[in-house]
């Protein structure tokens, strides 16, 4: 079970930080605020359909690992990959809007996990504070962003050898998906595998669970 937060706390955090959430959102695709996100992010049928527990389960994390979760929102996903690191790894919630922050950062208070901190990223640098990252997490994210080899590439200067980043999005050879209307704002495994390859990282595992999204490893090859 995942405690989402409610209206009346999103509101609150609103309200405490002001104009300071207001970020350039045409710097990212699709991009809105992070008030107006929140509210999507943390409705129950939206959190029932991501099968979350499954998800992380299936990353296989290990003790001690060290996860970045770009594009965190909220951090729903944050929180179970915290407890699967266990007290020894950390999971770094990545945002480019500071509005998110304090609502990651409230969520692992709520299910007492202390081993998640929250950063600020840039829309072309995930600016994350330690270069031994294992795993980079990208769910429904990557098609947001815009030159999306090029972040790849720096979000991959924070990682070493035996890393992987895992991707989950929704793909474009599929019928019907968000974003249909907005070509810019697709994506597919074949695109991904080869911005992967062209930064060191191949595909070492693809994972069938959804019917509109892929889910696929990516290993790092140095």
């Amino acid at each position: 079970m995942f405690t989402s937060i409610s209206p009346g706390l999103i509101a609150a955090f609103v309200a405490t930080l002001g104009a300071s959430i207001a970020l350039p959102v045409s710097a990212q695709l699709g991009g809105r605020p992070a008030e107006e996100w929140a509210i999507t992010l943390e409705s129950g049928r939206r959190l029932a359909s991501l099968e979350i527990q499954e998800v992380v389960d299936r990353m296989n994390l290990e003790s001690g690992e060290v996860v970045a979760d770009i594009g965190a929102g909220t951090g729903v996903f944050s929180v179970p990959m915290a407890r699967a690191v266990g007290s020894g790894g950390r999971v770094i919630s990545v945002e480019v809007d500071p509005g998110f922050l304090p609502m990651i950062l409230a969520k692992a208070a709520l299910e007492e996990v202390s081993n998640i901190s929250a950063v600020l990223g840039g829309f072309l640098d995930p600016r994350l504070p330690r270069d031994d990252v294992d795993v980079a997490f990208f769910h429904d994210v990557l098609h947001h962003v815009d030159d999306r080899e090029a972040y790849l590439r720096e979000v991959a200067k924070y990682m070493g050898p035996g890393s992987r980043m895992i991707v989950v999005d929704y793909n474009m050879n599929v019928e019907g998906i968000p974003h249909s209307n907005q070509p810019e704002m697709l994506i597919s495994p074949q695109l991904v595998a080869g911005w992967m390859s062209d930064i060191g990282f191949e595909v070492s595992r693809e994972i069938e669970m959804f019917d509109d999204k892929f889910f696929i490893v990516y290993s790092n090859r140095n």
